[in-house]
């Protein structure tokens, strides 16, 4: 008979309970014959009775636990130290038929410190597993802040905000009560800030166009911008390549995460026009020529965002405001009606176009490029923009051919950097989140043994939220193996943007930024096309030692629909539209990789500026009557 070794297959878990709360720790293992069982508590002591797979106990106390497993061949293993936590806290809220879901026992509680002192902030939950902790600050997640005790030893203004912390294990996910933390200074009442609930924003950058010169610039400009927002406190949704219908169904998304009190921006980087006081966006899809029906209005954002009591609405646009055609008469925007603190940053002026330009190996707008130099500044949102405008008027490749134009309704001096204070909002808070979440969740790492011994591991990051890069990375090489290589691709097979002559240099940043080196790595751009689950084919091509031939293994990773793909931007409710339109059909944006056009290349010499004007072969007649045109808000 052959005598195998012990195998633990299941080790105990930790758990978390109140006292005198009878639990149960489970060990199970595979071996040769009858295996014998012997649980341990910390100081080595044989627990009484503790010699079966399962202890059942009465915790009364915290104690560490172990079991040991042996045969009759002298063979033996030990599980994993596992952690019964006891907390002596009333119970009575507990559930009857509690499963070991968290349950929160112990919400932090608010704070008003001084400059320099300790900040401690405390939860508590039970929970079977144990619970894991991770604390959040005006929304975003605290590296290494997992604990039940969030502690800060010389707390400054940038710890004053709102926090919580998601208590979660297998079972289930439940957050703490929102609370803040305030900074009183030495003798002096605090003065009443302006804050946000929370703050959204979503960003568009159109490049690979169908009928229109493609452009190079919003891929680093949206990036960055998203970066900095980021830090900022915003929530950001960032996306490439639209069609007409997937900027309204994102837009659509974004409009559902504003609410009263909450900060929301939108920024566009792409062709555009203006046509009688209206701002268009080019979608990629739009046909040659383009009407204002296959583009989208501006001003109908800013209503939407309006509608929703917004304690501030920001639309900030990098693209041209070229009339539509010389019939037009100089135009003003219309008033949306006296709801304050609305807020637009236009690139350039009216009839005039913006620019990017190829600096070095990297691209910018020029608006963008002066737009992230400030952002971070705690200023009023209006004197950033004003900032923006006195450096870009400097700027000699673009002096008399483009001026930022700021056109503002701020009755509080608000800024981008406020802070997030969501009291009286988290319910609203945790659904905002939830949202969110669903759009920038990424995929968890996948570890592929292979039956040659090779083991892979697949992981994944997200350039925007509608483009996740996956890296393939051999960590254990097979004993009979040499020359080993991997290749990854996508079921169904999605479209590579960052592949194109000119960007792949510039992009080299964003994609290998790591720690570790990847031996395999694949773009799945588009997501927001996605109708159905996305599966990585990880092929493992090696040498086989003892046959010198070359052999091919693979395996399949079904990855859901990651990041914005959960979303379906391709289904939208037309129900919310005015009137039916007669949209061109939807094509496949940079399925075919586009070359850099020849109006970008500054090989030698001084950078020259390519403009965002999408030109529209034919000329459209202007209809004068008194039916509202397509995106005239007026029809709302």
């Amino acid at each position: 008979m052959m005598i195998s070794e012990i195998v633990i297959v299941r080790h105990p878990v930790s758990m978390c309970v109140p006292v005198n709360h009878k639990v149960t720790l489970s060990v199970r293992a595979e071996g040769t014959g009858i295996l014998n069982y012997q649980w341990f508590t910390y100081d080595d002591k044989e627990v009484l009775g503790g010699t079966e797979a399962d202890l059942t106990i009465k915790a009364n106390k915290t104690q560490l636990y172990v079991c040991r497993v042996n045969d009759h061949f002298c063979n033996w293993a030990f599980s994993e130290w596992v952690k019964v936590k006891v907390l002596d806290i009333d119970k009575s809220g507990l559930p009857e038929n509690w499963l070991g879901e968290p349950h929160i026992v112990d919400n932090p509680k608010p704070q008003s410190i001084r400059q320099g002192s300790k900040l401690t902030l405390r939860c508590a939950a039970f929970g079977i597993p144990s619970p894991h902790y991770q604390w959040y600050r005006n929304g975003q997640p605290l590296p290494n802040k997992t604990g039940g005790t969030l502690q800060i030893d010389r707390a400054t203004a940038e710890h004053c905000g709102s926090y919580l912390c998601s208590i979660s294990n297998v079972l289930q996910e439940t957050w703490t009560e929102a609370v803040d933390v305030n900074m009183v200074k030495t003798d002096q009442t605090p003065k009443t800030a302006p804050s946000a609930t929370d703050k959204v924003a979503l960003l568009i950058g159109n490049l690979n166009y169908s009928n229109h010169p493609p452009l190079m610039a919003p891929i680093m400009d949206v990036h960055e911008l998203a970066n900095l927002l980021q830090q900022l406190g915003f929530r950001v949704v960032s996306l490439l390549d639209l069609t007409r219908e997937e900027m309204l169904t994102a837009i659509d998304k974004f409009i559902q995460l504003l609410d009263r009190g909450v900060y929301g921006l939108f920024y566009y980087a792409g062709h555009g026009y203006e046509r009688v006081g209206r701002n268009y966006l080019v979608a990629v899809d739009a046909p040659q020529p383009y009407r204002p029906e296959n583009c989208v209005c501006v001003q109908r954002v800013m209503l939407r965002m309006q509608e929703k009591q917004t304690a501030l609405s920001v639309i900030l646009l990098d693209t041209c405001r070229k009339w539509y055609n010389q019939d037009c008469i100089a135009s003003g925007i219309m008033p949306l009606g006296p709801s304050g603190n609305t807020v637009y940053g236009y690139a350039t002026c009216e009839d005039a176009e913006a620019y990017e330009v190829q600096d070095g190996g990297k691209s910018t707008g020029i608006f963008t490029k002066y737009l992230n130099k400030h952002i971070l500044e705690t200023e009023k949102v209006s004197h950033v923009l004003e900032k923006v405008s006195e450096d870009l008027g400097k700027d000699p490749l673009v002096k008399g051919k483009q001026q930022v134009e700021i056109k503002h309704t701020l009755k509080e001096p608000r800024s981008l950097a406020d802070p997030v204070r969501t009291t009286g909002h988290t319910r609203e808070l945790q659904k905002r989140e939830a949202c969110w979440r669903r759009a920038n969740e990424l995929p968890p790492k996948k570890q592929l043994m292979f039956v040659c011994g090779v083991e892979v591991e697949v992981s994944f990051s997200a350039l925007f939220s509608n483009v996740l890069v996956a890296f393939a990375t051999v960590k254990t090489k097979g004993p009979r193996t040499e020359d080993l290589t991997l290749t990854l691709s996508s079921i169904p097979p999605m479209e590579d943007i960052f592949s194109s002559t000119g960007r792949s240099e510039e992009m080299e940043s964003l994609l290998f930024n790591r720690s570790e080196n990847p031996d395999c790595t694949i773009h799945l751009c588009a997501l927001q096309k996605l109708t159905k689950t996305l599966v990585i084919k990880v092929e493992l091509h090696y040498t086989n030692l003892e046959s010198k031939q070359r052999q091919t293994e693979s395996q399949k990773v079904d990855i859901g629909r990651p990041l914005v793909a959960s979303c379906k931007l391709y289904t939208r409710n037309h129900a919310t539209t005015a009137k039916n339109q007669d949209v061109a059909s939807a094509q496949s944006t940079g399925a075919v990789a586009r070359s850099k056009p020849k109006t970008h290349q500054t090989p030698t010499g001084p950078r020259l500026p390519f403009t965002r004007k999408a030109e529209c072969a034919a000329k459209v007649a202007v209809t004068r009557s008194n039916e509202p045109e397509e995106n005239d808000e007026n029809e709302l």
